[in-house]
């Protein structure tokens, strides 16, 4: 067993499950508050179902990355102290804003929207959310001047063996960071958007099977009633605004990656040109982008890389915005790496026993090549599926076909797939750095770490394969709490959420007709914790 491969393990397991709760914590709080906003403007009960559901929704997501989120501060410490105290100067300002923002800003607004539905004034009631959401998003600006930090160290410079930060305005506006925040918040709304649509589409598909809804001679939607709470006229509404609403987002948001990912792949040409050169499997230098190449996997090397398919000059212009400049491929930038940073690894007791391998700086090819390529494909399927959806449903409903209904439950998960192909790109590909060499400026360029010598030296392999084991076997518990709750809420539809729903007045008064927070309208006897519960 080797602590080192055991330990990033454990990091890429328990992160990669945390950021699966993160991107729709984002996109959804955003869409919640929009939603609540158009409540507040108009009065529509619509909206105000379409605020509790999804807001419910968004609370179950957000307790699940509140609990996951904290694993990750442990592991730096335990895992990972040499990492720790290597980047610990330069991490201490982001971190710590993170947390205040998280802890503090997040939680208190968050709650005060949780209890306060009734409590407070419309409008703060309103501000609150619009407060935690927009806390929410500078948390992960902080968060990604962090990692931006690791992939394009900046502001620094090195004493004793440590990089110390001695510009901190270069720090929180790395260029690397500025392309990055935009770009997750734009694959975080993709998320929501899809969310939505998926689950919408679910809903007026029952309204279909239940026989609540028809269609006229014209294809044009008769919305109809039960006797369920819940699901009556507005009901259909909630759904079909919720779809097209989603639909929406998730077709802008596709718009936003393409550009603002078109701007951070130039950036990682110049700053880690081998994680690009990996990702297109171009081995030689040239500008054909490879559309589909085939190798042996775990190869590490070039030798036994085809390229089937490749389009001459499509790599020149992702690269450089032009089609005749010739890139350099990964055989290439081996030997310049070597030249610069060694062939092996230092004879150094923080490496243990991987002092004096040779380095293999060529991340693993079939990770990079095909993790690129599922970033962009799940992404691009998800916007196409809310393209066709606008189409679809333009009428006012879905088909009656189940398995249109499961394509698009199935849908949800596209978003999630390209965000976590997106960071397992981002993070495999710059190995063998945990801090990955900056080569644009004077002197900075020796402010790098190689992956080996990061993991803390007094936790043995047994002590890390049991804390992985134990880890893997907790979040599979969470995993299987949080599909069962959404599922729960999700399957009862809008009165899950509003349980007032069930005492509202056979004419349509009571908290259904639109009353507001806090003026006193509101006859059910539900309690101030029944949205919370």
């Amino acid at each position: 067993m080797d602590a080192l491969e055991i330990a990033r393990w454990q990091f890429g397991i328990t992160t990669v499950y945390h950021f699966m709760m993160v991107p729709l914590t984002i996109g959804l709080g955003l869409v919640v508050a929009v939603i609540q906003t158009m409540w507040h403007r108009t009065g529509k009960v619509e909206y105000l179902r379409m605020t509790k559901f999804w807001g419910k929704l968004f609370l179950i997501n957000f307790i699940m990355g509140v609990a996951t989120g904290i694993v990750q501060e442990f592991q730096f410490g335990m895992a990972w102290s040499e990492y720790s105290r290597f980047v610990g100067d330069v991490f201490g300002a982001p971190l710590a804003m993170e947390a205040l923002l998280a802890f503090f800003v997040e939680s208190t607004f968050l709650g005060l929207w949780i209890f306060g539905w009734k409590q407070l004034k419309p409008a703060i009631h309103l501000a609150c959310l619009w407060i935690a959401v927009i806390g929410s998003a500078i948390s992960a600006y902080f968060i990604i001047v962090a990692n931006s930090w690791m992939q394009h160290p900046v502001g620094v410079e090195m004493i004793d063996g440590r990089p110390v930060m001695t510009d901190a305005w270069a720090v929180f506006t790395n260029n690397t960071a500025l392309v990055a925040v935009p770009h997750t918040l734009f694959g975080a709304l993709a998320v929501a958007g899809g969310f939505l649509l998926g689950i919408a589409w679910y809903h007026l598909w029952r309204r279909r099977k239940d026989g609540i809804d028809t269609v006229g001679p014209d294809g044009s939607v008769i919305p109809g009633s039960a006797k369920i709470p819940g699901r009556d006229v507005t009901d259909h509404k909630v759904w079909i605004r919720s779809l097209r609403i989603g639909a929406v987002v998730a077709m802008i948001s596709f718009a936003g990656t393409a550009v603002t990912g078109d701007l951070q792949g130039k950036l990682m040409f110049e700053q880690q040109p081998m994680k690009m050169a990996a990702a297109e499997a171009a081995c030689h230098d040239g500008t054909g982008f490879s559309v589909l190449s085939i190798g042996n996997v775990g190869s590490k090397d070039c030798s036994d890389v085809v390229a089937v398919i490749e389009l001459p000059g499509l790599l020149s212009f992702l690269a450089k915005g032009d089609f005749t400049t010739e890139i350099k491929g990964v055989n290439s930038l081996q030997q310049s790496y070597k030249e610069t940073y060694g062939t092996q690894l230092p004879n150094d007791p923080k490496y243990g026993d991987r002092a004096g391998q040779e380095i293999q700086y060529v991340p693993v090819m079939e990770v990079t090549y095909w993790g690129f390529r599922m970033m962009i494909g799940f992404g691009g399927l998800a916007a196409f599926a809310a393209a066709v959806a606008l189409w679809i449903t333009r009428k006012g409903t879905v088909p009656q076909s189940r398995w249109l209904m499961r394509l698009a439950v199935l849908g949800i998960f596209a978003p999630f797939g390209a965000n976590a192909a997106g960071w397992i790109f981002t993070e495999m590909g710059r190995q063998p750095f945990v801090v990955a060499p900056n080569p644009d400026m004077n002197g900075i360029d020796q402010v790098f770490m190689f992956t080996a010598a990061a993991v803390s030296p007094g936790v043995t392999a047994g002590e890390l394969l049991t804390s992985l084991i134990v880890l893997t076997l907790v979040y599979a518990l969470l995993m299987v709490v949080e599909v069962k709750l959404l599922r729960t809420y999700i399957r009862g539809g809008v009165a899950s959420a509003m349980p007032e729903l069930a005492h509202a007045d056979e004419d349509g008064t009571g908290p259904t007709s639109g009353d507001k927070p806090g003026d006193g309208s509101n006859k059910s006897d539900d309690d101030v914790l029944a949205f919370a519960y």
